[in-house]
């Protein structure tokens, strides 16, 4: 009966041992990816920083909790620019571990892939839980002020993009004005003209009725005219008449004789 135990217990032992040289052996493929991808300084290549993150996943399947693991995992996301889920993965270790040193290190890099979003006020904070872990790390230092002075910039950018803003709001408001004082101007000078085309027509309203007038009195000066051609004429006929009435008794005497 004890030998039983004690082969069942062998067996347990050699499984446990032999699963955990599968998980290292999943780290320590994973860490090669990685080792290679670092060494070439060329480009980042992203398919071995992939590869080792899911070498590592495969680790941490079998060991969730392992701190170093998971270091390497969230390194893994950083280097290829998957910041979200590094940042993430970085909070995640500082909440979990009790180590001072690793908070602060897992905070650091935590503010570093926040960095990497523009999300500057959440970077600021992680780097300074960073150093209330580790007052002493310099490199956390520098980028706490680095993230800082970009904060700054911004401010001081948007300050002066509003100040532009203000500025170009007056320069409509002046265009504007001076384009309402155009359009009055053109609307007194659009008023003047309307108003002297009216006189001019007026004018011309005028003497079109004054035309006829002026036709009909010339019509009355012609019919007088006429009158007085056929008064003469009447008279001029009558002194005929009477000229041929003397020469026919002048003729008769002679006659007579």
């Amino acid at each position: 009966m004890k030998r039983k135990y004690i082969l069942i217990l062998f067996l347990l032992v050699w499984a446990a041992a032999s699963q955990a040289q599968n998980e290292r052996k999943f780290v320590r493929q994973g860490n090669k990816y990685y080792e290679a991808a670092v060494k070439d300084t060329s480009h980042i290549d992203t398919v071995q920083f992939n590869k080792a993150e899911i070498e590592y996943l495969k680790a941490l399947e079998k060991k969730p909790d392992d701190t170093k693991w998971n270091f390497n995992l969230a390194n893994a996301l950083y280097k290829q620019k998957k910041f979200d889920q590094s940042a993430e993965k970085f909070k995640e270790i500082a909440d979990k571990t009790t180590n001072k040193v690793e908070k602060s290190r897992a905070l650091h890099n935590m503010g570093n892939s926040l960095l990497m979003k523009n999300k500057l006020d959440e970077s600021i904070d992680a780097y300074k839980d960073a150093l209330r872990n580790n007052p002493n790390d310099l490199e956390t230092k520098y980028n706490l002020l680095y993230a800082m002075n970009m904060k700054k910039k911004q401010q001081d950018q948007k300050k002066k993009d509003d100040k532009n803003k203000d500025k170009n709001k007056d320069k409509d408001k002046d265009k504007d004005q001076d384009k309402k004082d155009q359009n009055k101007d053109q609307k007194k000078d659009q008023d003047k003209q309307n108003k002297d085309q009216q006189n001019k027509d007026q004018q011309n309203k005028d003497q079109k009725q004054q035309q006829p007038q002026q036709n009909k009195i010339s019509k009355q000066n012609a019919e007088q005219m006429l009158q007085a051609l056929e008064n003469n004429e009447k008279k001029i006929q009558d002194k005929v008449k009477k000229v041929q009435a003397l020469k026919a008794e002048s003729k008769k005497v002679e006659k007579d004789w």
